[in-house]
Order: structure tokens, then sequence, then C-alpha cells
């Protein structure tokens, strides 16, 4: 399973890099936003930290104005994958990008039938949101399930991307179900690592170490 930040904080991204979780990164409109900076900068400099794809998203909502954004966005770094939204334009924009082999993540996407008309149009990757299905009381989990069964139905290429996580729970039950990637923002990740347990014994060990030393002396 591959580990996408959902971040464009700079500093995130290269912690996470450097402890070897980080295989891409999800940005959108709002984190450029929280991340203060120039949107072609910020994109740029991920780019340059991160091996793997970096979702790069628009605010365009015909077909002909998300391909142009696409091509001015992919025009920044070679490994720029393009976010576009989960309607009627959208798809048609997918279509048209697949022919240019430039590569699309459709995004927002809240329905197997969703998820069904984004590989057909040729999509690279599709980005369910569970989180946003939990808060309406709908079971974003089954979501990823229905996806992942319909596209090993008609082996589909396209990838799922397990989006608006929550906690560490969504990114277990993500795996469990075999989902290709998960996007987690810094704060989820740095949850994974943490288990009460493991520090408990981390401590017992250290103190069973010096009361050896102690003795041996």
């Amino acid at each position: 399973m591959k580990f996408f930040l959902d971040t464009a904080v700079i500093e995130d991204i290269r912690k996470a890099v450097a402890l070897g979780v980080c295989d891409g990164v999800t940005t959108n409109p709002s984190l450029i936003m929280k991340a203060g900076k120039d949107h072609k900068q910020v994109i740029q400099e991920i780019a340059r930290l991160v091996d793997g794809p970096v979702s790069v998203e628009g605010v365009g909502e015909t077909a002909e104005e998300i391909v142009k954004e696409a091509e001015e966005f992919s025009s920044w770094a070679p490994n720029v994958v393009i976010k576009v939204p989960m309607t009627k334009e959208g798809i048609k924009a997918v279509r048209l990008l697949s022919a240019k082999d430039i590569k699309t993540n459709v995004t927002l996407v809240f329905s197997a039938s969703q998820a069904l008309l984004a590989a057909k149009s040729g999509a690279t990757y599709v980005s369910p949101f569970v989180g946003r299905l939990d808060d309406i009381s709908e079971d974003g989990m089954q979501l990823i399930q229905d996806i992942m069964d319909i596209y090993d139905n008609y082996e589909f290429d396209t990838e799922v991307i397990v989006a608006s996580v929550r906690d560490p729970v969504h990114v277990v039950e993500a795996a469990i179900i075999g989902a290709h990637i998960a996007t987690v923002p810094a704060a989820v990740l740095e949850k994974l690592w943490n288990h009460p347990l493991t520090d408990k014994g981390i401590v017992t060990f250290r103190e069973h170490h010096e009361k050896h030393k102690k003795t041996m002396q």
C-alpha cells in the first residue's frame, strides 16, 4: 500500500520523505492557501522532494478550462498529476487529458457509480472520500470495498486513493480491503507510529538494562 501525504506544508513532507513513508503528495486549493505560498512555487518545491506523483488541483469548471489548467500544471514538474472534479465536464476533461498522456486523479468521488465512470474515462487515480461519508452516517469503507470489487471485476488500471482519511483505523481498513493508496494528513501519519504498549515496553527494557549494568559492576 502506498502512502500519499495530504498536505502542502514542506516541512511535513520533508519529515515523511526522510522516514521513507511518503510515496506521493496530494494537494488542493485549500491546502495551498494554508501553506501561504505561491501555487507554482510550492508545487515545484514538493515535486523536487518527492519522487512519486504530486496531485495538483485547479478551479476550472468546463472541460476546456480544466485541460488548459492541466497543461500549465504539467509543465511545472514531470511528476505532476491533475486533480479533476467528478462532474460531466470533469470526466470529459479526463478523456481529453488521457489522450495527451497527462495523468489524472478524479476527486470528490462519493459513489461506486462515479468511480466506475472515472475508470471508464481513463483516470489514472480515483479519490473516494471516506471521512466525509462517515460524517453523514454513510459507510465510507464499504464504498472502498465496492470500488475495489468493481475494478477487479473488469481489470481497470485506475488506482484507488482512499481520501478524507480521519484516523489510523481508516488507513488499516483500507489496507485490509486492498486499496492501492491512502492519502493521509501529517497528523494521521504520526498516529500510525504510536501505541502505548510500545512506549511502555521501551521504558521497561531500558530500566532492566540499567539494573543489569549496576549488578554487573
